[in-house]
């Protein structure tokens, strides 16, 4: 071997560890940093005229897994969408309240129930009068409050669905462009390991919205479609997510009716059972299970409680003074409550005017009859324990969930709030389960990760590899000297 081959033998091996330390710091420097992959320096034996040249640097390669990448982002979408629901039934819970709290459904009533009884007791009280009114009021302003929060959240929804089709689409842009610079990279001989670490935080970045399929497409590119089969992003065009987002939301709008706005793809509108059959699995999904199913069967059950209260109060047993079709204690914005308008009566449900003082009415029609001229006897007790029958009488709801259940006004809510926390747990429940999967799958891509260990061992022997490398310039700088020193 030649003296020249010797130096370049030495000088390829310096490069080749000077280049290893490089890769290697990085690795160290980036091991707690989300989608960093792992870097190794690849390297092969240099071969000049069929004799060994030193060494070759061939590529910086990137560590993925591809089968851990996609089940930890389908893991990640189906985590998302359980606790998004999860979220919404625990905050429903609270604003229905819990026993014993005294804004809850269920004390409202019970105090309402309360004040019935006092009142029966000492007729002629003006303050036990009072205490019915002002307790009908705050049941009627409490059935309000409940509406108000429903149609809340399915606003909150509503927005967070436009939110996330803003970020989808502004995402698949990136990516494409991603695409595109890592395809020139590669073409031209680069290290393109960052844009795929850039390129595969931006897609996690969506796959908690919808449950993602990533496949290698030629050139380092990648397409991806949704785990139900809808493209996203295949060669140079992503797709276009369309929604509207819609201001202000009724308890009688809805997707079915056209009022609110579903997905649609490139233009193409997409039903509600096509949605969830491509884009299902993920928070983009919940949302839409929230605004149009989940909130929906809240707010009708709420409006059943509602209505149930309200026909409790205006038929002739409870109030024999009432004209036949004339609202009762409760009424619908001043109207009879009727199966018909019974969507959205919890927002609308309000005190006979007849009894409110500040409505132009008079307390004593709550003891006297809510259709009587005249005030009665003032120790006449019949009426207030018809309107305490009425409240505590076993009783089915024409309609509704509580339909084939009897109960007292306040056992039905009971059963209301019954019904919501076993909705909270269930979820909560299915919440732990994604948690858990997800959060193991996320330990196996660390475990693939940076290991700093590993990685100071490889620094080690790239050191004494430098320091070998350099020895050999060493001795063959002697040779030269003793050659010109002839």
């Amino acid at each position: 071997m030649s003296i020249s081959s010797t130096l370049n033998n030495a000088m390829s091996g310096l490069a080749a560890a000077s280049r290893g330390t490089e890769v290697i710091s990085a690795n160290i420097a980036n091991a707690l940093t989300e989608g960093y992959g792992r870097r190794d320096l690849v390297l092969s034996a240099a071969m000049s005229g069929g004799q060994s040249a030193g060494v070759r640097i061939d590529r910086i390669s990137r560590f993925e897994d591809p089968t851990l990448l996609g089940a930890r982002r389908l893991a990640q979408a189906a985590g998302s969408a359980a606790a998004t629901q999860a979220e919404f039934w625990n905050r429903m819970e609270k604003d229905i309240g819990l026993p014993g709290d005294p804004g809850a459904l269920v004390s409202r009533l019970t105090r309402f129930e309360s004040t019935l009884v006092t009142a029966g007791a000492t007729p002629s009280s003006p303050n036990g009068l009072r205490g019915i009114l002002d307790a009908a009021k705050g049941l009627a302003q409490t059935f309000g409050a409940l509406s108000e929060s429903i149609q809340a959240r399915r606003m909150d929804a509503d927005q967070g669905i436009a939110s996330a089709v803003r970020k989808i689409n502004t995402t698949l842009g990136n990516v494409l462009k991603l695409n595109t610079d890592i395809r020139k990279g590669l073409a031209a001989g680069q290290d393109v390991s960052a844009l795929r670490d850039q390129r595969q935080t931006a897609i996690d970045s969506i796959a908690d919205l919808v449950p993602l399929r990533q496949v290698e497409r030629e050139g380092g590119a990648v397409a991806l479609y949704t785990a139900g089969g809808a493209t996203l992003l295949e060669g140079s065009r992503p797709a276009r997510l369309g929604f509207v987002e819609t201001e202000t939301i009724t308890p009688h709008m809805s997707i079915q009716a056209g009022t609110l706005s579903g997905l649609s793809i490139e233009g193409t509108p997409l039903t509600a059972g096509m949605s969830a059959r491509l884009l299902g699995g993920g928070k983009l999904a919940a949302l839409f299970t929230i605004r149009d199913e989940s909130a929906v069967s809240a707010q009708t059950a709420l409006d059943n409680l509602a209505r149930d209260l309200a026909e409790r109060f205006q038929t002739v047993v409870s109030d024999p003074t009432l004209p036949t079709g004339a609202p009762g204690l409760f009424t619908d914005a001043g109207s009879p409550a009727i199966p018909a308008d019974e969507t959205g009566l919890s927002a609308r449900l309000s005190v006979n005017a007849a009894a409110d003082p500040a409505q132009g009415g008079a307390l004593w029609r709550l003891r006297d009859g809510l259709g009587a001229a005249t005030p009665g006897d003032p120790g006449d007790s019949r009426l207030l324990n018809s309107f305490s029958d009425a409240l505590s009488s076993a009783r089915s709801p024409a309609t509704g969930p509580f339909a084939p259940q009897k109960g007292s006004a306040s056992e039905l809510a009971a059963r209301f709030l019954s019904q919501t926390s076993t909705q909270r747990l269930s979820a909560e429940g299915e919440q732990a389960f994604t948690t858990s999967r997800e959060a193991e799958l996320r330990a196996a891509e660390l475990a693939n990760g940076v290991d700093t260990d590993s990685e100071l061992q490889s620094l080690l022997c790239l050191e004494k590899a430098y320091a070998a490398n350099a020895r050999v310039l060493q001795v063959v700088d002697g040779l030269m000297e003793k050659l010109l020193g002839i």
